[in-house]
Order: C-alpha cells, then structure tokens, then sequence
C-alpha cells in the first residue's frame, strides 16, 4: 500500500500569484507546491483519490495517474474540490459513473454546485456518483474509517484507509485534536497531516501541533502538507524530528 503525495501546498499553493515565495527558496523544487489532494494505492493497484483540488489535471499528468476507482472529499472548501470538472476523462471508459464519497455536508453542496457532473446534461452521461461515507464500509478493494474534525467554524473528514495489512490517514484542514480523532488515526503506519506554518492559526494545524498528533497517536511516519510560503523545504527538514517526513509534490511513500 503507498500514498502519492499530488500537491502538498495552501489554498493559494507556493508561489503565490505574483511569484511569491516567501520565505521558500525558489531554487528548490520541492517548494513549488500545489494545492493538496492524494493517491492511496493497494498493492492490487486499485487508487482512491482524496480531493479534487483545483490543480488535478496538472497533478494527474505529472504522476502518470491514468485512472482512479473512487474519490474521497475531506470537505467543500474550493481548493479541495473545485478540480472536479477534471475527472471528465476518467468516465470514458467505464460503464458507470465513478464512485465518490463525502459527508453530509460536502455531498449537499458538491451536488449544488456541480450538479452536471452527478446528474448528466443534454445527453451527456452521468459522470460521478455520491454517497455519504456512512453508508459504506468497503470501497475499490479498501475498507476505512473517518472521524470529522475541527476546522474553525466547519469540519473536515479525516480518513484512514487500509488494504494489504497496512493503514494510510490523510488528515488535512484541523485546527483542533479531538479524542475521536486520536482513536480513529492510532497505531497507523502513515498520516498525512495538515501543517499550515509554525505560528498557531484560527483554522488549520500548525507544525507543534502536526507533530504532537503524530506523537499522540502513535504513528510510525507522519508527513506534513498543506504547507504555506513560510515553510521552506530545506529548514524544515533540518527542524523536525525523526519519524516526520516533509511532503512535497510527487512524493511516493510505502507502507
């Protein structure tokens, strides 16, 4: 089982517009960031998708992803599901609409705002399904758990996955670590954790606080995303401690 890290940046990814770095050397590549979003692949190499971020084509191209066999949303924020439109292609060849999964929440206002993609239009097929995560246990060959997580005034889904043995959590957009969230994410063999800058802030996890989730929930690897400009590559791996990876687009890890 791996994960494949698509983008690892902000909402408005590194640089901004205007060439942007902050405080992030242009001249390593591991800054250039993208909006977030994932791949969870078992090893029969069936692939969830985690978010349709608004960067997915060039994310999907870059990582030679031809295909995906479900896709997860952690929440309706616009960069972590406006990319949806991109998914398109994905349909031509199957004979249903792809699967996709959220909460109650997400599933309302994905189908307001997108409701072409899930209802067809003028003779155009059906192009995804969607169903509230409650309502399955098992999807594309994984079975997984989710527990709804503090992000300021909304939540946002965190997921962990499992197939062949092995657990992968994606636990993006929290700025709070509840006990629901410790006991669905404990003992997993990779979480991917939200990590906005080293400064606390109102609606997302900061680095003290990605790292004490990992710690507290024992996970054997944890890699930060959702990584702002201040958060330079280099720096950042020579601060954190062992068994904390720095995630960058394109990452591949195993489990």
């Amino acid at each position: 089982m791996k994960v494949i890290m698509l983008g690892s940046g902000t909402s408005t990814g590194v640089p901004r517009i205007g060439n942007d770095w902050g405080e992030c050397d242009p001249s390593e590549p591991r800054n250039r960031r993208s909006r977030v979003s994932i791949i969870v692949e078992n090893d029969a190499r069936q692939r969830i998708l985690v978010d349709t971020s608004t960067d997915l084509r060039a994310q999907l191209l870059a990582n030679g992803i031809e295909k995906v066999d479900a896709v997860f949303w952690t929440h309706d924020h616009a960069d972590h599901c406006h990319g949806i439109d991109d998914l398109r292609v994905m349909r031509y060849d199957r004979s249903n609409p792809l699967p996709g999964f959220a909460n109650t929440r997400t599933c309302k206002n994905l189908l307001r705002r997108f409701d072409y993609i899930f209802d067809g239009q003028h003779g155009y097929p059906t192009l995804m399904s969607l169903k509230e995560v409650s309502q399955v246990q098992l999807v594309a060959g994984f079975s997984f758990d989710y527990v709804e997580m503090p992000h300021g005034p909304v939540t946002s889904t965190g997921f962990r996955f499992e197939a062949d043995g092995k657990s992968i959590v994606y636990a993006t957009d929290f700025s709070e670590i509840t006990k629901d969230m410790i006991d669905c994410f404990k003992g997993t063999d990779i979480l991917v954790v939200d990590c906005l800058r080293r400064r606390p802030h109102p609606t997302h996890a900061h680095l003290d606080m990605a790292i004490d989730l990992a710690r507290r929930c024992k996970a054997k690897t944890a890699v930060l995303t959702h990584l702002d400009k201040t958060m330079d590559y280099a720096s950042l791996v020579d601060e954190v401690p062992s068994g904390i990876v720095v995630g960058y687009d394109g990452l591949e890890l195993r489990a």
